[in-house]
């Protein structure tokens, strides 16, 4: 997959068939209409092209308000979205940087040159509710009309639902708040995982006992926050488990700075003390053991981690006891 930073590149292809969103997450309403688009592309011969924003618009006019709290908290990192792009077989993301100049375009603008001239899409995929230009005043109808006079084709999907539920990132986020992992994980189709560079820290986890790996959170406000148990992906060949804090670290730090700690339960001796900083790791939140907590200092923290640690453990114990009854069953 080709990822571009706007669309002036000469190795952006000349024509495409297009899907345009924030993708935050890229859910399973998300992925269905990823296949659709697929589909049509491949029958037209057209490479497949989602044009996404960073920052989410949301985002930008929070802060053009004075008031960026009222922004969206970011299920994925950018990383994690082109990553999920890619496993559903995109050919090519542009990333658009939503500003000033963009969020001012008409509809009429935005078709002309952010659509036509600057991306060639000849056939545009978009959601039931899509809204695009300036103060979101051109809809499907406006683009579909807009379609026959310049020579692009305009499909809409409906809503997608999974057990009655409509699937979206407000759906998924709502599940994160709440920290139902289990209704995250299927509205995603997947484990709900962030990933990212090993960085770092205060080294405070090796004084309290407990070796943390720390990976940041490059947006004001993660969806989900507390203490969960985690798998971890990429140290070595195979998932390890463990438990991490996700949020601001309010009992050693005064900061709006969101970071994710990981204390692996099982360290690899073959990676020695430094062997996983640099490493892209992905770390997958299974189930959410509490909020956050302001401790009163040092000593109650360590207990508390003490505690997360083995109530990981025990989590794992009873998932390892339900796969061994399934196994017992299927045998029989």
């Amino acid at each position: 997959m080709h990822v571009f930073r706007g669309f002036h590149h000469a190795a952006l292809a000349p024509a495409c068939a297009l899907t345009i969103g924030n993708f935050d997450g890229v859910h399973r309403g998300h992925q269905a209409m990823l296949a659709l688009l697929k589909s049509e592309a491949q029958h037209r011969g057209l490479p497949s092209c989602v044009l996404t924003f960073e920052p989410h618009p949301r985002d930008f006019f929070a802060r053009q308000s004075g008031k960026p709290e009222l922004g969206p908290p970011r299920i994925a990192t950018l990383r994690d979205k082109l990553t999920e792009l890619e496993r559903c077989g995109i050919d090519q993301v542009v990333v658009l940087r939503f500003d000033q100049r963009l969020s001012r375009l008409s509809p009429e603008e935005f078709i002309q040159q952010v659509l036509v001239d600057g991306l060639g899409a000849k056939y545009i995929l978009v959601g039931d509710d899509f809204r695009f230009g300036a103060r979101r005043a051109g809809d499907y109808a406006m683009l579909d009309a807009a379609g026959g006079q310049l020579g692009f084709d305009v499909a809409r999907m409906n809503s997608y639902e999974v057990h009655g539920l409509r699937v979206s990132s407000s759906a998924v986020r709502e599940a994160l708040a709440r920290g139902d992992m289990e209704a995250a994980a299927g509205l995603l189709g997947r484990p709900y995982s962030i990933s990212g560079h090993i960085v770092h820290g205060r080294k405070l986890g090796r004084q309290l006992g407990f070796r943390t790996l720390n990976l940041r959170f490059r947006h004001r406000r993660a969806a989900a926050t507390g203490i969960f148990v985690v798998r971890v992906h990429g140290l070595i060949p195979e998932p390890l488990p463990g438990v991490a804090s996700l949020g601001l670290r309010p009992t050693v730090e005064e900061t709006d700075r969101i970071l994710l700690e990981v204390n692996c339960l099982e360290w690899p001796a073959e990676l020695g003390a430094e062997g996983g900083y640099g490493k892209i790791v992905r770390v997958e939140l299974l189930h959410k053991l509490r909020d956050e907590v302001r401790f009163e200092g040092l000593d109650a923290l360590t207990a508390a981690i003490r505690q997360d640690a083995a109530d990981a453990r025990a989590y794992f114990a009873s998932l390892h006891q339900q796969t061994r009854r399934q196994t017992t069953r299927d045998r029989i």
